[in-house]
């Protein structure tokens, strides 16, 4: 009997051997979350009430000090809009989708929506939430020595198989199981069934959308930047838009053409079999104002807004500078805790958060115990946003003990920044993105974004917002331009000047007001340049010296090879590629041997949420 068991058990692993010999190869598996409230959105003035007219639901507008407001039933959306004659500019909330906090009762990220008129007392717009993917590619190689297959899992909207350390599949007749590792401990990160006849195999991700069905997938899948075998290279300007950004060649704007022809088919050819491969998702360049270059990988697009993580810490500096500018009652020396609560202080406020000025919040230096890099700082990002007792991260934060004086030496914290958009709601008396879309989306036309909220509905100034690529980079030319852009100034010169300064050594590198500040080797020379940087590879570089703004979009949120892309790539492929006045055309351009100096802030080592 023991020798037929045996037996048995030998047939069952030849079984399960085939059966994972038969699984190697690409997978892919997506699911589509919602949500599902977008399209047309009518307001009717009838008499002194207002309706809305949406999804086929007539539901009256609360107006309320100059604001209108209507939530949807079933958690379907929420509107909050004011008359600027002769328009309503407004924003719609959305609520949490199964891949995107679904437990939470409150929205989660906010997008704008611009009714015009459409006939007396009457506004119409189209409401457009971005639509929450997730997107799974699975490559299955060479078995392992415990006969499980080496797997890389690929997620582009969160890079979760990374962040999960997936190394192999374990194949068990139809049953399979994904094992990840983290901190050298071993974990299921999916379980579920192969089915041979269909071929299809079927993994489920708690907390990540459930169920996922996993098919082949070919060799133009989009787990390669272009396909398994792109054709090669060949550069093509970028396509004039309705957009604000005049556009160019690289010829004209003295760039080396086949240079660039090398690194981006260097891109193309880029094994993407390893766990940490890079996940370029875009690369653009300008100069002297004109966009010359723009390329996308990986299905990645122009009409296709991408996730910003930190690099969005830049923007809440720009639309600080923008409310001064616009002379709201607000400035760099404006105390927070004054501001915050309405004009004066709190009573019996300690001394050092008495001191602590908009300046501290935009450089970090605010003093508060809220090191993103220290797990034990209670002010630490991750802390924030896993605790349920304060909703209203504003009000959180400045609850944080303090860890030094104001201005003594900065530290990675989110809460700063984060504060300081609240700050400037404070001040204006109105949700910040109202001054975001008057101030800096309408004269820079930006239309489409999306920007996260805390649980009290507030904009969260730490980042994670989304901005089509070509946008998102116009912030790197507004500061290029010392605060214009088309003429229009957004911000004053002198916030420029301090914003892109080095006033703080922060993570081995320096930082100004949201902005980072590094040099690279130029010929025979150093440039310096300025950086707005996000987790997983959101690099927008300024090099002043040079007329240039160089801006990458990734999707390594939890791989360190996302350094590479602007404190390596730039100096290494693109720089060289760059001519002054004068310069020989005709001499070759060789690739410098360069490797950053710098260590790094949390976005290069650590993953969050929002970042």
């Amino acid at each position: 009997m023991a020798y037929l068991r045996a037996i048995a058990f030998a047939v069952l692993a030849c079984v399960a051997t085939a059966n994972a010999d038969d699984l190697t190869g690409l997978w892919k598996a997506k699911g589509r979350f919602g949500p599902d409230a977008r399209g047309p959105l009518v307001i009717q003035k009838e008499g002194a009430a207002y309706i809305a007219d949406m999804l086929g639901r007539r539901v009256a507008v609360r107006l309320d000090g100059g604001e209108l407001s209507f939530e949807l039933p079933d958690r379907l959306g929420r509107f909050r809009g004011k008359l600027e004659a002769p328009n309503i500019l407004g924003h719609w909330f959305r609520f949490g989708t199964p891949v995107n906090r679904s437990e939470a009762t409150w929205p989660v990220a906010l997008s704008p929506v611009l009714l015009r008129p459409d006939g007396a007392h009457r506004w119409r717009g189209d409401v457009a939430p971005l639509q929450d993917d997730f997107t799974f590619f699975l490559y299955l190689a060479e078995k392992r020595p415990d006969g499980s297959l080496r797997a890389v899992l690929r997620n582009p909207e969160f890079d979760f198989g990374t962040q999960q350390g997936v190394e192999r599949l374990i194949v068990d007749g139809s049953r399979v199981k994904l094992i990840g590792k983290r901190r050298d401990k071993e974990q299921d990160v999916g379980v579920g069934t192969y089915d041979a006849e269909n071929q299809v195999m079927t993994l489920v991700f708690p907390g990540r959308g459930g169920s996922y069905d996993f098919r082949r997938d070919g060799d133009d899948s989009e787990f390669y930047p272009r396909g398994k075998n792109p054709i090669p290279y060949a550069y093509t300007p970028p396509p004039a838009r309705d957009d604000g950004w005049p556009t160019s060649t690289l010829d004209a704007a003295n760039i080396d053409r086949d240079a660039m022809e090398r690194f981006i088919q260097k891109l193309l050819d880029m094994p993407m079999e390893s766990t940490d491969a890079l996940q370029i998702h875009g690369v653009l360049i300008a100069r002297h104002g004109k966009l010359v270059l723009e390329e996308y990988f990986h299905g990645e697009h122009r009409d296709k807004p991408h996730m910003t993580r930190s690099a969005a810490k830049s923007v809440t500096a720009v639309l600080v500078g923008a409310v001064m500018q616009a002379g709201a009652p607000l400035k760099l020396t404006s105390p927070v805790y004054e501001v915050m609560n309405g004009g004066a202080f709190p009573p019996d406020l300690d001394s050092q958060k008495r001191a602590m000025t908009l300046e501290h919040l935009l450089t970090m230096s605010s003093g508060f115990f809220c090191d993103d890099n220290n797990d034990d700082a209670p002010g630490n990002e991750e802390t924030m946003w896993d605790q349920t007792g304060e909703p209203d991260f504003y009000r959180y934060t400045m609850k944080v003990p303090m860890a030094t004086p104001p201005g003594d030496n900065s530290v990675y914290c989110s809460a700063s920044p984060n504060l300081a958009l609240g700050v400037v709601g404070r001040a204006t008396k109105e949700l910040p993105v109202y001054s975001f879309d008057r101030l800096i989306a309408g004269p820079m036309k930006i239309g489409n974004y999306a920007w996260m909220l805390d649980p009290a509905g507030n904009p969260y100034g730490g980042g994670g917002t989304m901005f089509l690529p070509r946008d998102f980079m116009k912030f790197g030319q507004l500061m290029l331009n010392g605060g214009t852009w088309d003429g229009h100034r957004i911000l004053s010169r002198d916030f420029v000047d301090r914003a892109t300064s080095p006033l703080y050594h922060l993570a081995q590198i320096y930082y100004g007001y949201n902005w980072w500040s590094e040099d690279f080797p130029y010929k025979n020379r150093n440039v310096r340049a300025v950086l707005a940087m996000g987790a997983g590879g959101q690099i927008v570089t300024v090099v002043p010296d040079l007329d240039l703004v160089i801006a990458f979009y990734a999707g390594n949120y939890s791989s360190r090879s996302q350094r590479d892309l602007g404190h390596i790539y730039v100096p290494r492929y693109i720089l060289p590629a760059v001519r002054e006045a004068g310069d020989d055309k005709s001499a070759p351009v060789a690739e410098r041997d360069y490797t950053s100096p710098y260590g790094y802030s949390k976005d290069g080592s650590r993953v969050s949420r929002t970042k």
